[in-house]
């Protein structure tokens, strides 16, 4: 039986048009390098954290600038570069080579959930990231969406998802969904078996790449493959990089997820933006190699540390 590493590269989902399949095709070995993996770096933390992961102590006054993260993305071996697409249109001119993700919806996180359940509808429709990409001429390979599972809203978010899913899918265009389970009636966010049934829901979607938060309060492979193995061989789950943490840390994790647990990439923002400019591009571009080459986590600090 194939794996999805390798059958994703391969096979189109039924509701992408024959005369879509070549697209999405390209679509997808571009986004994961031709290896079925796909490293993304999330820029759309500067609406859903606001500022907090971009000025303090200890974040260097290069992550206040925007433009900190196009530097990244335009210099290192991401697979795509996730931002809202008023962000690209102001910067994208610049940085025309970088392969990006139209985030099409996001939040801020000024109302606690605590508050209110949280909801986050749409910014954008398919349509119009087509009419973007057109005319830009900029390489939009994906678009993505959040949903809450949990939330009290999540059924307009469901329905949102699922419209966003098949008509990216008609137009060739690969689907990232983050799914994260929030609101009053979850008890514990970080509960491998609530990330679990995220994953569920995922895949009912019809999404390309689930991202997930990591379990917490776990360890071993067990949780990990609770999770995994819920989004079958036709979906790929991908971890969020979480809180900061050291650079061997950080590898090493990456490592294990993907190489170990089978996890089919990572995302990765304030570990990497949280970095001067040079650090961060070697930062992201360790992680790339394990993620693609998988290459062992010391390999890559010894590479890191020599440039």
């Amino acid at each position: 039986m194939e794996s999805f590493f390798s059958s994703i590269l391969k096979e189109a989902p039924l509701d992408v048009p024959a005369s879509k399949r070549a697209t999405y095709l390209r679509n997808i070995k571009l986004l994961t390098k031709n290896t079925g993996r796909l490293f993304i770096f999330p820029g759309d933390q500067r609406v859903e954290h606001l500022n907090d992961d971009f000025y303090g102590p200890n974040i260097p006054r290069d992550d206040a600038d925007p433009e900190h993260l196009f530097r990244i993305a335009a210099s290192s071996r991401i697979g795509a570069f996730a931002s809202q697409m008023g962000l690209i249109a102001r910067y994208g001119k610049t940085y025309p080579k970088i392969p990006y993700i139209i985030k099409l919806n996001s939040k801020t996180n000024i109302v606690a959930d605590g508050l209110q359940d949280p909801y986050s509808s749409s910014w954008y429709d398919v349509r119009e990231v087509q009419e973007f990409a057109k005319n830009s001429k900029l390489n939009i390979l994906g678009v993505g969406y959040t949903v809450y599972i949990g939330s009290s809203f999540e059924s307009a978010m469901l329905r949102e998802a699922a419209q966003i899913v098949y008509q990216a899918h008609q137009v060739g265009l690969p689907v990232i969904l983050w799914m994260y389970p929030r609101g009053k009636s979850v008890t514990n966010k970080f509960d491998p078996h609530v990330i679990a049934g995220a994953v569920n829901v995922g895949s009912a979607l019809g999404a390309d790449f689930v991202k997930v938060n990591r379990p917490h309060g776990v360890s071993g492979e067990e949780a990990y493959a609770e999770i995994i193995s819920a989004a079958g061989r036709r979906t790929g789950v991908i971890f969020a990089g979480g809180e900061a943490m050291s650079v061997d840390d950080l590898l090493s994790s990456v490592y294990l997820h993907v190489h170990r647990f089978g996890a089919a990439g990572a995302a990765l923002g304030r570990n990497i933006h949280q970095h001067p400019l040079k650090e961060a591009i070697g930062l992201a571009n360790a992680i790339a190699a394990i993620v693609y080459e998988g290459q062992a986590p010391e390999a890559a600090r010894r590479a890191l540390i020599k440039n």
